[in-house]
């Protein structure tokens, strides 16, 4: 089996709600399993910490799951166009396995919400693909061809999968979010069997 690791963070559940999209499309492909991790709070309180397993949801991810993961796809919020510190805190402690080459060679891809259409969506998905890209990892995208792209009229980016959650972060993912996580699941489930093979 192929293990694709989605690595996610998510504050208000829409980032979550992608990740499980995107899951479903990489369990879709023959010999392909998802792998669902999340990353902990960064807190501004020195002496606040969080326990090494969350009391609910995905398991926090570790260094282990980075080095055994077949292809890996990164989602996070949108903070000012970037990703959210506590994603950004988490790539900040992987120069072992950069060091390592453990992710040399292997697919990646990256998703993301905003409350707004312009958001920062494009911008937010770009510099989240500067770090993998310096772990020597191949970005897959989503193209136009037999996607949502061309019609959409809420998320969804070449650069990776997107939501529009709304000013109330309460906006459900529409036909055209789902099919495009689910697409950018299926791509890096396959492209990681191929650069198996």
């Amino acid at each position: 089996m192929a293990s694709i690791l989605v690595l996610y963070y998510s504050r208000h559940g829409s980032v979550k709600q992608l990740a499980y999209q995107i899951a479903r499309g990489v369990d879709a492909i023959d010999q392909c399993e998802a792998v669902l991790r999340t990353v902990a709070p960064v807190s501004t309180v020195c002496e606040a910490s969080e326990s090494d397993i969350p009391e609910t949801g995905d398991p926090y991810v570790t260094q282990e799951d980075l080095k055994q993961c077949d292809g890996l796809i990164l989602g996070s919020p949108t903070r000012f166009g970037n990703m959210a510190a506590p994603l950004k805190y988490f790539l900040d402690q992987t120069a072992p396995v950069w060091l390592a080459g453990n992710l040399v060679d292997k697919p990646a891809g990256v998703f993301t919400s905003t409350s707004s259409m312009h958001g920062g969506q494009e911008s937010t998905l770009l510099s989240m693909m500067l770090p993998l890209m310096h772990h020597g990892m191949l970005i897959v995208g989503i193209p136009f061809a037999d996607s949502p792209l061309s019609h959409t009229t809420t998320g969804g980016t070449p650069y990776g999968a997107s939501h529009v959650a709304g000013a109330d972060n309460r906006n459900p993912l529409s036909d055209e979010e789902q099919q495009s996580a689910q697409l950018l699941g299926a791509r890096i489930a396959r492209s990681a069997l191929k650069l198996r093979a």
